[in-house]
C-alpha cells in the first residue's frame, strides 16, 4: 500500500471518528499522560495491516513510539501480542478504534483467503479476489488477500476490460464486443470474456480475448473447456465456487479462481488493544 494514500485514507475516518474532539481523553488527560499499550490477538489467523498502527498514530501525534513484532502474512495465535506503542495516553485511546476496525478487518480477509488457497491446495491454479469490496476500503481490502496468499483480481473499471453477460447481449454478441473494445484501446490493456457454454468459449478464442472467465461451470466441464484454450490466453472460473467446494477445482487446469466471499463474507479477526497495567494489559 501506499503510504501517503493510506494515511489520507486515515484522515477521512478519523476525522468520521474524533469530529470536533475526543471529549473522552480530552477532559481527562493531558498531553503530558504517557501510557504503553499492546495489541493483542484473542484467536487463531493470519495478521495484515501492521503498518496501519505506525500510519495512524503518526497522522495524530509525532510523539508515539511503535513496535512491530510481526510481519503482515504471518500467522498468529491467542495472546500474540503483534504490537506494542506507547506515546500520549489521549493519542492511543483516541486512535485505537479506527485502527482497530481496519486491522481487524483486514486480518479477517487474510485469514480467509490463506484458508481458501491451502483448501484448493493447487500449485497451478491462483485464488484471486474481486471487486466485491467494502466502498472506501478496496486498497486495504485488496492488500489483505495478498497477505493471506492470494491475488489480485482488476483494482477498479479502469484497469481492464471485462466484458460480462450484460455488455454481451447489449453489444449483440462477444465478437461485437471485443471489437468494438479492441478499435479503442490501445495495445497495453488487457480484454476479459465472461463465457457460461463451449460454443462462447470458442468465440471469445476467435475473437482474440486475452482472458477467459468460465461462470458457473463444474469442474469437470470446466476441465474439458481449459483444454480448448490456447496457452496464451489466461483462464479463469467464478460464480458458485466456494471454499466448501472449493477442493473439487483442484487440478482442473484454470489458471485463476476470483472468489468475492474474500472480501464480502469475511469474520474480522478479534484483536484487542489494551493499556499495559489495566485489567485487560
Amino acid at each position: 500500500m501506499n503510504d501517503l494514500k493510506v494515511k489520507e485514507k486515515l484522515q477521512q475516518f478519523f476525522i468520521e471518528d474524533i469530529g470536533e474532539g475526543d471529549i473522552s481523553t480530552t477532559t481527562i488527560f493531558t498531553d503530558d499522560d504517557i501510557q504503553t499499550g499492546k495489541f493483542v490477538v484473542k484467536d487463531e489467523g493470519v495478521i495484515a495491516g501492521l503498518s496501519i498502527i505506525k500510519l495512524g498514530f503518526e497522522t495524530l501525534c509525532s510523539n508515539v513510539d511503535v513496535q512491530i513484532n510481526y510481519t503482515d502474512g504471518d500467522k498468529v495465535h491467542f495472546g500474540s501480542c503483534v504490537a506494542q506503542v506507547t506515546g500520549p495516553v489521549k493519542t492511543l485511546l483516541t486512535g485505537e478504534r479506527v485502527i482497530l476496525n481496519l486491522l481487524q478487518r483486514m486480518s479477517g480477509i487474510a485469514t480467509f483467503t490463506r484458508l481458501a488457497v491451502e483448501t484448493l491446495n493447487d500449485k497451478h491454479t491462483r485464488i484471486c479476489d474481486t471487486r466485491k469490496t467494502t466502498p472506501g476500503l478496496r486498497m486495504f481490502e485488496k492488500f489483505a488477500v495478498r497477505c493471506g496468499g492470494g491475488f489480485n483480481h482488476r483494482f477498479g473499471l479502469y484497469d481492464g476490460v471485462m466484458i460480462k453477460d450484460n455488455h454481451i447481449t447489449a453489444a449483440g454478441g462477444i465478437t461485437q464486443a471485443v471489437n468494438k473494445a479492441k478499435a479503442t484501446l490501445g495495445h497495453m490493456v488487457n480484454i476479459e470474456v465472461e463465457v457460461e457454454t463451449e460454443d462462447e468459449v470458442l468465440e471469445a478464442i476467435e475473437a482474440g480475448a486475452h482472458i477467459i472467465m468460465f461462470d458457473n461451470c463444474p469442474p469437470d466441464i470446466m476441465k474439458k473447456w481449459v483444454e480448448l484454450v490456447p496457452a496464451h490466453i489466461v483462464t479463469e472460473a467464478s460464480g458458485g465456487i466456494k471454499v466448501s467446494n472449493l477442493a473439487n477445482y483442484r487440478n482442473v487446469g484454470v489458471d485463476y479462481i476470483s472468489l468475492g466471499a474474500l472480501t464480502h463474507s469475511v469474520k474480522s479477526l478479534d484483536i484487542s488493544f489494551n493499556l499495559q497495567g489495566g485489567k485487560k494489559g
